[in-house]
């Protein structure tokens, strides 16, 4: 498969639940500098994503792409597992 530029958002986090049949939900945790104190907050964001293989554990650190509705609530499909828990 060739590689080739993408404007979809690629996002990397860590899977919270493998439960649902070809689906994991992965938790992003991002750092957003307050408005006025200046201090980091950290902000937590769960996504569904589309497993096919079913290859994601709880505890895998993972990528996660952009991708058309494939249900309700799953819009993201799986890229790489990036790390596997131990």
């Amino acid at each position: 498969m060739e590689e080739h530029k993408s404007n979809r958002r690629q996002l990397t986090g860590v899977v919270v639940s493998d439960k649902a049949d070809k689906t994991i939900v992965v938790m992003v945790e991002t750092l957003v500098q307050h408005p006025l104190y200046k201090k980091y907050i950290r902000r937590r964001k769960k996504f569904m994503a589309h497993d096919p293989q079913n290859d994601c554990g709880i505890g895998d650190t993972v990528s996660i792409i952009e991708h058309r509705p494939l249900s309700a609530r799953k819009r993201w499909h799986l890229v790489k597992i990036m790390e596997k828990a131990v």
